[in-house]
């Protein structure tokens, strides 16, 4: 991801000499300012990556080291940004062979051929970023989002679970970068919302689950009777906006 930069201004305040009469009041120790520290390529390619100016960025960081993993990642970011798919996969590909433990890039590799639709492929790039970062919610949350792809809803629901037990906040995340479920059809949308009403119901989380439940009948999920049969829900059944919520009358989105 893009890291935001913060730019902090130091005010440097003029130090005068002791007075004519050679008499020096005591005072705190003042020690000159540390020089500005270099803007390096990376950060000029950051700043323009965070003003969406991605090729501007991709220029920038191509004048950096060619050793660079790092560089190379960034460059198959941007070139992902713009939707040049095959460029982003070359600059990933050429990451991960100057550091072959790069789980961001071999992750990223992955989400290309999410969006191919090559689904297979996708999760293998998944699960061998895992076996590097095993905690990142993440990279679970892609995996189990190719899981859904293939259909393999089991899988998917049992992933989605371990990324939430790890980041609360993972499908919250709004990450340019993420899976694009707009690819998908508005019946798919409406399960995928359903999975995840149920992950949160699992997890307890009342707040989060009332809201992909609407999410889902909204997209027009027909299973309705779900929400009542299924154990994860049980904990609402006595809930009055849960009730609410299934008792009306929802306009497919």
């Amino acid at each position: 991801m893009v890291s935001s930069l913060l730019f902090v201004t130091s005010l440097c305040f003029q130090i005068q000499g002791p007075p004519a009469s050679g008499f020096r009041p005591n005072a705190p120790d003042v020690r000159p300012a540390e020089p500005p520290k270099p803007v390096t390529v990376e950060m000029r390619g950051d700043i323009f990556m965070a003003k969406k100016m991605y090729r501007e960025a991709i220029e920038t960081y191509k004048t950096g080291p060619a050793d660079s993993a790092v560089l190379a990642n960034k460059i198959g970011i941007g070139y992902h940004q713009l939707l040049d798919l095959e460029s982003a996969r070359k600059w990933y590909d050429r990451a991960v062979k100057l550091k072959s433990t790069y789980a961001e890039a071999i992750n990223n590799l992955g989400t290309v051929y999410y969006a191919r639709k090559s689904y297979r492929r996708s999760i293998t790039q998944y699960k061998k970023a895992l076996r590097i970062t095993p905690q990142s919610a993440s990279i679970l949350s892609n995996l189990g989002t190719s899981y859904f792809a293939r259909k393999n809803y089991d899988l998917a629901f049992e992933t989605y679970q371990q990324a939430l037990k790890l980041d609360p906040e993972v499908f919250e995340h709004r990450s340019s970068m993420g899976i694009l479920l707009q690819e998908r059809t508005v019946e798919e949308r409406a399960k995928y919302h359903y999975y995840l009403a149920k992950t949160y119901a699992k997890a307890g989380d009342v707040e989060h689950t009332l809201i992909y439940i609407r999410k889902s009948l909204e997209e027009g999920f027909k299973e309705r009777e779900k929400f009542n049969k299924d154990p994860e829900f049980a904990l609402l059944r006595d809930n009055p906006e849960f009730k609410e919520i299934l008792a009306a009358e929802h306009k497919v989105l």
